[in-house]
């Protein structure tokens, strides 16, 4: 069931419905595929906001979304581009997927793995972008998977762009935290840590990445 706000509907009322519809779609994610979901809850708008500052406030960028999930950073990125651009959205799973077209029209999602993300954005006609976000659950892949993605996101960026994305702040003293912070350093020239996003659940913070090795 699809629920319609009628215009002119308040806009507090507009945001619980699609917080509602978010919540549904990532508990329905979780439920079907508990392997790939490595988040309790969506992420907050304060970390969508904190994602999205990377994207060019002028022209018309290109900008890539890996792990779109529900949509919140989606949102984020579609309000930061106000109409200009290209937005692409690249998510494995299929009924994730249809429910961010759905609610974002306008974004042209791609279904497949973000390890091919070179061919993906080629048959869209896109060899270079403005910025890469991703929301992607990195504590639950391999190393090598790891590797793979940012290789191929930094493969993509203009040399002016950015990649950015975020980690829970209770997993940082972790093993596999601390790695994934050092693959970025490998693969980046310059990683900067931006501060704690506490309205999110769990805290975060972000990763803003520039200038690919």
């Amino acid at each position: 069931m699809i629920d319609f706000c009628h215009p002119g509907s308040p806009g507090k009322l507009t945001g619980v419905v699609t917080g509602r519809r978010q919540l549904q779609a990532f508990i329905a994610a979780a439920l079907r595929s508990p392997a790939t979901v490595g988040a309790v809850a969506p992420s907050s708008t304060r970390l969508a906001q904190r994602l999205t500052a990377v994207v060019p406030g002028g022209g018309n960028p290109v900008v890539v979304e890996l792990g779109p999930g529900t949509g919140s950073t989606t949102a984020a990125v579609q309000r930061r581009l106000g109409g200009r651009g290209r937005h692409l959205a690249v998510e494995l799973d299929t009924m994730l997927a249809e429910h961010v077209a759905r609610a974002h029209p306008s974004v042209e999602v791609v279904v497949g793995d973000a390890a091919q993300l070179t061919q993906l954005l080629a048959r869209h006609g896109v060899s270079e972008v403005d910025a890469v976000l991703s929301g992607l659950p990195w504590s639950l892949f391999r190393p090598d998977e790891q590797r793979a993605i940012l290789a191929a996101a930094a493969a993509v960026l203009r040399p002016e762009g950015a990649f950015c994305t975020f980690a829970y702040v209770h997993a940082l003293p972790l093993g596999g935290a601390r790695r994934f912070r050092a693959l970025l350093d490998e693969v980046f020239d310059e990683v900067l840590t931006t501060r704690t996003v506490w309205r999110n659940l769990p805290p975060a913070v972000s990763y803003v990445c520039r200038r690919p090795r």
